[in-house]
């Protein structure tokens, strides 16, 4: 699984850092984001809607939170 270390940046910029990163991956592909931005647990999920890609966890971890996203 793919990894994407998005702490310490602010809203938009894991988004966008996500996205960017996404575009690069083949289908089915997965990655784990962690972030400390909390924000991202409302923006994260909302992107993954709106583009299409399967939101498979979310979880709150020590300082911040971790998502795994698969690329559709």
């Amino acid at each position: 699984m793919d990894g994407l270390d998005l702490r310490g940046l602010k809203c938009p910029l894991p988004v966008l850092r996500l996205r960017k990163h996404l575009r690069d991956l083949a289908s089915g592909t997965r990655i784990r984001i962690e972030t400390t931005d909390p924000l991202a647990v409302i923006d994260v999920p909302h992107f993954c809607q709106e583009s299409g890609h399967p939101l498979i966890s979310s979880e709150a971890i020590k300082g911040g939170h971790a998502f795994v996203i698969e690329k559709a």
